[in-house]
């Protein structure tokens, strides 16, 4: 007897249960004011509306979603043209690139003096390569001003009526040299602008390190406030 009465109070449980289940269960069909939702949007004039649906010439704009006490509790974003996704697409990336360098300036530098250590030996770098190509530059000067001298026996330089014709590895010497003296004149100078972009580089990281830093202290001060406080107590 008392099985069977535990074996009806479990179903009239059951019962219960699918019962409410199905009541709270929205159909398939129902609308947005039958789940308590609406929209609010903002028209051409600026006249805010509000309505269980949002007309279709104002649904590619920004609009609000309230919930049935007309709390805010999501946000839909007007609709994007392709420029302006874009825009916003580089900006996405950007702030992903600026998270991933933050990480990396905050887990391989200990302080201020560890990136500038890495910076001074960069520079270093750099410096050594700027003076064994002003040594290599010197020394294709000095090839070149003496192939010059010797190009003025022969013509066209050579205004003489029995001027002879210049050798072929005379002339190809001068080409090469004056050659690898303009691309050698240009790593030079390009060495100047990575120095002064090294620079920079070096110094923005400086800049948001001591930033990132004064941020984590002040959250640790934040954070430990509380817990000083209690123990005061």
């Amino acid at each position: 007897m008392l099985v069977a009465w535990r074996l009806r109070s479990l179903a009239l449980l059951a019962a219960a249960a699918l019962g409410a289940a199905a009541w709270a269960a929205p159909t398939p069909h129902s609308s947005s004011s039958s789940k308590g939702i609406a929209y609010r949007w903002v028209d051409e004039q600026g006249v805010v509306h509000y309505g269980d649906n949002i007309p279709p010439q104002y649904a590619s704009q920004d609009r609000a979603i309230l919930n049935s006490q007309g709390v805010e509790v999501g946000h839909l974003d007007a609709q994007k043209s392709p420029e302006e996704e874009a825009v916003a697409a580089r900006a996405r990336e950007a702030l992903m690139k600026q998270k991933q360098h933050d990480a990396f300036l905050v887990s391989t530098y200990t302080s201020v003096k560890d990136i500038e250590a890495l910076r001074d030996v960069r520079l270093d770098q750099l410096k050594g390569q700027r003076a064994a190509l002003e040594q290599y530059l010197e020394s294709l000067r000095g090839r070149l001003a003496t192939l010059q001298s010797r190009v003025l026996a022969y013509r066209p330089y050579n205004a003489k009526p029995d001027g002879r014709r210049m050798p072929d590895d005379l002339a190809e010497n001068l080409v090469h040299t004056v050659n690898e003296l303009r691309v050698q004149s240009s790593a030079l100078s390009a060495n100047s602008t990575e120095e002064a972009t090294l620079r920079a580089q070096f110094q923005s990281d400086i800049e948001r390190y001591r930033e990132l830093h004064a941020i984590h202290s002040q959250a640790a001060v934040t954070a430990t406030a509380p817990r000083a406080a209690a123990s005061a107590e």
